[in-house]
């Protein structure tokens, strides 16, 4: 890789629903830069609602990369994404502009600021672990995780197909525990980037995570999952990550009512919001802000003094 420019990343990340995305488009305007998504499931085309993906009027406002990078039935790696946001932000900084970092996927994140060593991969080797996933069942395939890298599956929940997948992949190809390559990631390089983080009461996050998944609803998520369906999708989005998703396939083929449906999708993304403060809160680099029930967006000035260097 490349030395880099000494100037620090900019990013701003914290849980989901906390209004990132308003404040990152002012913040942007205001430092003249190009937003980098650090969201893992804002590469897939075609999630765009259930995603809470900028709209065409937001990235026409600020450019936003590393949206859309791949169709939701294709493999798609950290490694991958990490690659790709180095072509962003080399091609930002060509234009002379400068970046700023956006979302709440941790792991994207140190890939991004980081470099992180990241394991590889091989598509022949993830299909026959995949067909065994379809022969077995996802939690027997979770307990033989559990049985090489204790560590690894106790942060995979037992339902996520594409997780234990890609430990027991790594395992195989490298002869090395999935979690060993995180040993090392513990170090954190304080010149690389800075950082403010959005806080939110939980109790709050929750209301307004609600209330996004309705408003979602409302402007036809339900219709971009029926879509996704007919494209022969359905596995994919059954396959525990793809949060809201999931719920409404099963609410589309009779499974549960569209009231569970939500019901489920808001207990999910409430459980992700907890794992994304968990993984933030280890990096001492990011400074907190702590917000109310209004968002991120009404904290713009405090992000700016601080990520200019006040």
């Amino acid at each position: 890789m490349p030395p880099r420019d000494p100037t620090p990343l900019l990013a701003l990340v914290g849980p989901t629903a906390s209004g990132k995305t308003a404040a990152s488009l002012d913040l942007a305007e205001r430092f003249g830069a190009e937003i980098v998504s650090v969201d893992s499931m804002l590469v897939y085309r075609g999630m765009d609602v259930g995603t809470a993906k900028p709209t065409p009027a937001e990235r026409a406002r600020v450019p936003h990369h590393l949206l859309d990078l791949a169709d939701p039935a294709e493999p798609f790696s950290v490694a991958r994404y990490q690659s790709a946001a180095r072509e962003a932000l080399a091609g930002i900084a060509a234009r002379g502009h400068g970046a700023l970092l956006v979302g709440g996927s941790g792991l994207y994140f140190r890939a991004v600021v980081d470099a992180l060593d990241l394991p590889p991969t091989d598509p022949a080797t993830r299909t026959v672990l995949q067909a065994e996933a379809a022969a077995v069942g996802p939690e027997r395939l979770h307990r033989r995780l559990a049985g090489l890298d204790p560590e690894a599956a106790g942060r995979i929940e037992p339902a996520n197909v594409r997780r234990t997948v890609r430990a027991l992949e790594v395992a195989a190809l490298t002869g090395r525990r999935f979690s060993s390559f995180a040993e090392g990631w513990e170090r954190y390089p304080g010149e690389g980037v800075r950082a403010a983080g959005v806080e939110m009461d939980p109790s709050v996050i929750g209301k307004r995570i609600e209330r996004r998944v309705h408003e979602m609803l409302s402007r036809g998520f339900l219709e971009e999952v029926r879509g996704l369906v007919g494209r022969g999708l359905g596995a994919f989005l059954t396959a525990g990550q793809a949060i809201g998703y999931a719920e409404m396939v099963e609410h589309l083929s009779g499974s549960v009512s569209l009231e569970e449906a939500v019901a489920r999708t808001v207990k999910r993304t409430r459980t992700l919001a907890r794992r994304q403060m968990a993984w933030f809160r280890r990096d001492p680099r990011i400074r907190w802000f702590r917000v109310g029930p209004e968002g991120a967006g009404a904290h713009v000035r405090a992000f700016e003094e601080h990520l200019r260097g006040g």
